[in-house]
């Protein structure tokens, strides 16, 4: 049931991501036309000395700005209207996993205490029962098992006239955009691909061999590159940002509500987004535990601490 409720919180924290991304995506394009407009009409006055000419200018400015101010308003007041009504079933069924948990949790430590007692014992097993069955349809609906099929492939050539070697793809991320990220540890570059997965832009990271990838907003990914290298996409070009210097090699990464988990080859840890060790998780020295080792453990312990 906590793991249920998890999913839920996490739809909703996706669905607050991407719209607070689109809001700023829409403000910032409409900024960036208005300065251009502005600059148009102050360069195609440049040469006039008249002051009749100055001063509509200048009105047009202070007018405009009040314009993007009431704009930016009304945008973020109708997103938030749109996100609160598809926010809304998410919670309700949250609340409901939280209220199943609850009753479940208040029965498990009642049964125990009316061993002694056969009539209230009968009475809470057989409550506890209804509730579990009542559970696991609840669950059953509501909580994906997360089979996936493929219904079909396709195969394309992300290699570009500068790449030396052939591509060797260690990680890819897609963007809410439907742009993609792919690591190209060969080359050492990651590529950005256009939603018919052609190479649009990409950036040099040569700061070691790229392990993995992962994305944290709808435009930005961190990349395990020994440490922790940070990239921004904005407007089809990539941006390197923030670096995290790591006590340990990086050789796998993931993302789960605000933390990063990494894996070191035979260790997982657990970092704050700031770069701060929360703890080690996980350790096995008898042997290498790479990214595929250590995305099963991250799983489990997702699982794990949201149960307990």
């Amino acid at each position: 049931m906590k793991q249920c409720q998890a999913y839920q919180e996490d739809k909703m924290m996706s669905l607050k991501v991407s719209y607070k991304e689109h809001e700023r995506l829409i403000v910032d394009g409409l900024r960036v036309n208005i300065v251009s407009y502005l600059r148009e009409c102050e360069t195609s006055t440049v040469n006039t000395t008249h002051e009749h000419i100055q001063y509509p200018i200048s009105e047009m400015r202070e007018e405009i700005k009040y314009l993007l101010a009431d704009f930016e308003k009304s945008t973020i007041k109708e997103k938030k209207e749109e996100l609160n009504l598809k926010q809304a079933p998410i919670k309700v069924v949250r609340n409901s996993c939280i209220r199943l948990h609850y009753k479940l949790f208040h029965l498990h430590v009642a049964i125990p205490k009316v061993l002694g007692k056969p009539e209230l014992f009968f009475i809470a097993s057989k409550k506890c029962l209804e509730n579990i069955q009542q559970s696991d349809i609840f669950i059953k609906e509501n909580l994906p098992n997360h089979v996936f099929t493929v219904n079909g492939k396709s195969v394309h050539n992300v290699k570009m006239p500068s790449d030396i070697y052939t591509c060797e793809i260690t990680a890819v991320c897609a963007l809410p955009n439907g742009q993609v990220l792919v690591a190209d540890q060969a080359n050492f570059k990651v590529k950005l691909l256009n939603q018919q997965y052609q190479v649009v832009s990409h950036l040099d990271v040569r700061d070691g061999f790229i392990e993995d990838m992962c994305l944290i907003t709808p435009t930005e990914v961190a990349v395990a590159v020994h440490e922790v290298q940070f990239i921004t996409v904005s407007q089809s070009q990539l941006a390197k940002g923030r670096k995290l210097n790591l006590q340990h090699r990086c050789r796998g990464i993931a993302h789960h509500q605000g933390d990063l988990y990494t894996c070191s080859g035979n260790a997982l840890y657990k970092y704050k987004s700031s770069g701060k060790l929360v703890c080690r998780l996980y350790q096995d020295t008898s042997a290498v535990t790479g990214k595929n080792h250590g995305g099963f453990i991250l799983i489990t312990c997702v699982i794990c601490t949201e149960i307990f």
